[in-house]
């Protein structure tokens, strides 16, 4: 695929170029709608928004796809087989995928005259959102805060079990990605590991 043709599965903000990376992730996914006849279909009206690799602590990486927030649930739908063509691609990297989400700061309630500040855009519901789509299709079954003596905070988060399996490899590459993107410590777990 000619470097123009891939650039229609990327489209960032303000015009900005993609990087190498982002370049390589969008001419996967052409690849794909050109190729795969079980995608072909859903991919022709997607496009991503950026690519971020997040280095993990087995000298792996793992590739966070952002997707606009309009699109994301079209991506949802094709996640789960999308992610595994995605990860053959990429030599078995982990492949996430998350909506581009903007956070709005307190102030916001000022510059726009009268209209209070959306829930969805509190800092606290974008983190929120932001864990479920880490995790997705997996569901988060139960979370629990840890305060430790030192005054730290822990969240410990706990997965659908029926899908240990599936998703029990990538536990830390959750942690990691959530650390990567929000700074807070979260432990990804299944219930029964609890100790």
């Amino acid at each position: 695929a000619s470097m123009s043709s891939s650039n229609r599965k990327i489209v960032k903000k303000n015009g900005l170029v993609p990087t190498q990376l982002e370049e390589r992730v969008a001419s996967a996914l052409l690849d794909l709608e050109n190729t795969s006849k079980d995608l072909s279909g859903e991919l022709k009206s997607l496009y991503i928004s950026a690519v971020k690799e997040v280095e993990l602590q087995d000298k792996r990486s793992a590739l966070l796809v952002f997707v606009p927030f309009n699109l994301h649930k079209k991506f949802k739908a094709i996640q789960s087989r999308l992610t595994r063509e995605l990860e053959k691609k990429f030599n078995d990297k982990h492949v996430l995928f998350i909506a581009q989400r903007t956070v709005l700061s307190k102030s916001y309630k000022r510059k726009s005259k009268g209209q209070p500040r959306p829930r969805s855009r509190t800092l606290t519901a974008v983190h929120q959102a932001i864990l479920d789509d880490i995790c997705y299709p997996t569901q988060i079954v139960g979370k629990r805060t840890i305060c430790k003596i030192d005054g730290k905070k822990m969240l410990k988060v706990y997965l659908d079990p029926k899908d240990v399996k599936d998703c029990d490899d990538k536990l830390k590459t959750f942690g990691s990605v959530y650390k990567a993107l929000t700074n807070k410590v979260v432990e990804f777990m299944f219930p029964s590991q609890e100790d």
